[in-house]
């Protein structure tokens, strides 16, 4: 037949190295009165969900299937958003393990109606996927092959958090009692 399916796609790529270029996205929406609190500013709420929505998209697309929010490590909050700005999210895979992914997310905002103006860098975020199998079960990932000096930043600085996430999971694991500890190394 000489084409492939998707799910051919799919499988002859599935644990090959891949570039961040490969899942990386952009997603644009207009903010509104809906998104704003009693302050006039957008709901930190509102932001997260548009962080985690980018994250979800470059997730499933590097892992070529359905994978979960596991854990948001950081989220800053730079600047506050208003009514009528357009805000942007930019998001890219940072780190893979074996089953898991740190997304990384920029947020900037803007003006809807000013043209050629510079976007406000207003939040940053990093957050944990894993992608899961029919049954709901973690399963394997494709590694991360940086390719920029800039992806090699991004994968240095996501090891980094990983490994403070897990020293202080084990930190509080250590301070609880025995089934305790259990609960938290389990995530639960």
């Amino acid at each position: 037949m000489g084409h492939m399916s998707t799910l051919d796609t799919v499988n002859a790529r599935a644990l090959e190295p891949v570039s961040s270029a490969v899942s990386r996205i952009a997603l644009s929406r207009i903010m509104t009165q809906a998104d704003v609190n009693l302050l006039g500013t957008v709901h930190g709420g509102v932001m997260m969900k548009l962080v985690d929505d980018a994250a979800g998209l470059v997730a499933t697309r590097h892992c070529l299937g359905p994978a979960v929010t596991a854990a948001m490590d950081e989220m800053a909050f730079l600047f506050p958003v208003h009514v009528g700005e357009l805000v942007h999210t930019y998001a890219q895979v940072n780190w893979t393990g074996r089953t898991s992914m740190e997304i990384g997310v920029r947020v900037e905002a803007e003006p809807w109606n000013v043209p050629d103006r510079t976007p406000v860098h207003v939040a940053t975020a990093f957050l944990t996927f894993v992608a899961i199998d029919a049954e709901g079960k973690p399963r394997e990932v494709p590694p991360l092959a940086p390719e920029t000096a800039e992806d090699e930043r991004r994968f240095h600085e996501a090891t980094i958090r990983r490994k403070h996430r897990l020293a202080r999971r084990a930190a509080i694991a250590a301070s609880r009692s025995a089934e305790e500890a259990e609960e938290v190394v389990e995530g639960n």
